[in-house]
C-alpha cells in the first residue's frame, strides 16, 4: 500500500507546489485565517471527505475511514502565517503587505492536503482511520490547539504525527529526538513607573530608562548564576520603549521578553526568580513595576516508542535520511496534542540554494520537501497500523 501511496504523491507533487504557493500569496495572521480555513474545507468537500469547519475557532479536520476496523491515526499541519514583510523576489510573493508565510506552514497545509487525497485514493484497501487536522494560530499563544483539542479534534485518536520543514537543514535528511524536543514558549511584560523631569534636573526625578536598564542586566544573571548549568533556559528581553524628548528623563518604560526552558521545575523557577528581582528593584529605586508573566506553550515532548516507530519509518524512505536532532528552543503548540496522545514531531530538511532562518523576511524552502514530509507522514500513518 505504501508504494501505491508513494506513486500517488511523486504524481501531485506539482499539484503540491501550486496549492503552497497560492497559499504563499495569500497568507493570513493567527486568528484571522478565514479565507485559508475555507480553501481547506472546499478542498476537502470536493473530494468528497468528511469535514469539520470552525474547530476551537477556525480550525479544519477531516476524517476518511479505511475499508477495514484499525487504529485511528492523526496527522496535523499548521496555516497561519506572520507579521512580516515578504522580501522575496519570487513569482509567488506574498500579496498581502506586512503579512507572510515565513515559517513554511504554507507548505505544511499542501503536504496534508495532497496526502489526504491520496489516502483518499486508496482508502478501501487500508485499515483504520486517518484524522487530517488543520490548525489555524499556532505562531500566537494561546495557539490553535488547545482549543481543538477541546473541541474533539483528538476523539479517538490512538497517535498522532506531525512535521516541520526545516529551512536550515539540508533537503533528505529528517530529525527526530525522543524526550523534549521543543521548549516551552513564555512571555512576560515589565512596565515602570518612575517619576519623569527635565533632563537637567535627575536628581528630581526616578529615570524608568535607567531602572529599566537595571532590570535587563540583572535579569541576564538568572541563567547564569540562579539555574544548574546541567539545565537548559533562555532570558531574552526582546523589547524596551521609552520615548522621549531628548531632554527629558523618561516618567515610564516597557520591557517585554521571552523565556525557554525544558524543566518545568526551571520554568518555575525562572518565573519565581524574575519577580524577585523586579520586586527588588523597585524597591531600591522607588518606583513601581508591574510585572506580567505570561505562560505560553509547554515543551514539546516526544514518546519514545512513536519516535523509535518514526525513525525506521524514514530509514526505509528512498533519498531520507534518519538523523538525531538536537533539543531547540524554539516553542511548538504540538505539545498539546502530545499531551493527551502518544505521538512524536520531526524536522524534515528543506534547506533552499539561498537559506534564511525561520521567521526571516527572505524565508523559503526547498518544495522538494513536501514530498519527502509527505511520504513519511503517509508511511507512519499506514505502518502504526501494525506497530
Amino acid at each position: 500500500m505504501k508504494e501505491q501511496l508513494f506513486e500517488r504523491l511523486d504524481n501531485a507533487y506539482e499539484d503540491m507546489v501550486i496549492i503552497r504557493r497560492h497559499l504563499h500569496m495569500h497568507p493570513e495572521l493567527s486568528f484571522q485565517e478565514v479565507k485559508t480555513a475555507q480553501y481547506i474545507r472546499d478542498f476537502y468537500i470536493n473530494l468528497g471527505v468528511e469535514v469539520r469547519e470552525n474547530v476551537g475557532g477556525n480550525g479544519v479536520v477531516a476524517r476518511i475511514k479505511g475499508g477495514r476496523p484499525g487504529k485511528t491515526i492523526a496527522l496535523r499541519a499548521d496555516f497561519d502565517a506572520l507579521p512580516i514583510q515578504d522580501e522575496k523576489d519570487v513569482s509567488y510573493k506574498s500579496t498581502v503587505a506586512g503579512v507572510a508565510h515565513a515559517c513554511g506552514h504554507d507548505g505544511h497545509t499542501a503536504t496534508l492536503l495532497q496526502l489526504a487525497k491520496a489516502i483518499h485514493d486508496i482508502h478501501e484497501d487500508l485499515a483504520g482511520e486517518y484524522v487530517f487536522i488543520h490548525q489555524h494560530a499556532e505562531e500566537y499563544a494561546p495557539g490553535g490547539a488547545k482549543s481543538m483539542i477541546e473541541d474533539g479534534c483528538l476523539e479517538g485518536v490512538d497517535a498522532i504525527f506531525g512535521t516541520h520543514l526545516w529551512s536550515l537543514t539540508p533537503y533528505g535528511a529528517i530529525e527526530y529526538l525522543t524526550g523534549p524536543v521543543m521548549a516551552a514558549a513564555d512571555r512576560f511584560v515589565l512596565t515602570i513607573q518612575g517619576s519623569g523631569g527635565h533632563g537637567a534636573a535627575p536628581h528630581q526625578t526616578k529615570d524608568a530608562i535607567v531602572i529599566g536598564s537595571q532590570l535587563v542586566m540583572n535579569l541576564q544573571q538568572l541563567v547564569s548564576r540562579r539555574v544548574n548549568p546541567i539545565e537548559s533556559a533562555v532570558l531574552s528581553v526582546g523589547s524596551f520603549v521609552a520615548e522621549n524628548a531628548f531632554n527629558i528623563i523618561a516618567d515610564s518604560a516597557k520591557l517585554g521578553g521571552t523565556v525557554r526552558t525544558f524543566n518545568p521545575e526551571i520554568r518555575d523557577l525562572m518565573e519565581l526568580e524574575m519577580k524577585r528581582i523586579v520586586e527588588g528593584t523597585a524597591l531600591s529605586n522607588d518606583c513601581t513595576i508591574e510585572f506580567d508573566y505570561i505562560r505560553g506553550y509547554p515543551p514539546v515532548v516526544n514518546h519514545a516508542a512513536e519516535t523509535e516507530f518514526i525513525k525506521t519509518i524514514i530509514e526505509q524512505l528512498p533519498d531520507a535520511e534518519a538523523v538525531e536532532a538536537e533539543p531547540q528552543m524554539g516553542g511548538e503548540d504540538f505539545a498539546y496534542y502530545l499531551e493527551k496522545v502518544p505521538g512524536t514531531f520531526f524536522f524534515t530538511g528543506a534547506k533552499p540554494v539561498d537559506p534564511y532562518p525561520h521567521h526571516h523576511p527572505k524565508f523559503d524552502f526547498n518544495e522538494r520537501a513536501m514530498l519527502l514530509a509527505a511520504k513519511a507522514l503517509g508511511a507512519a500513518a499506514i505502518d502504526y497500523q501494525n506497530n
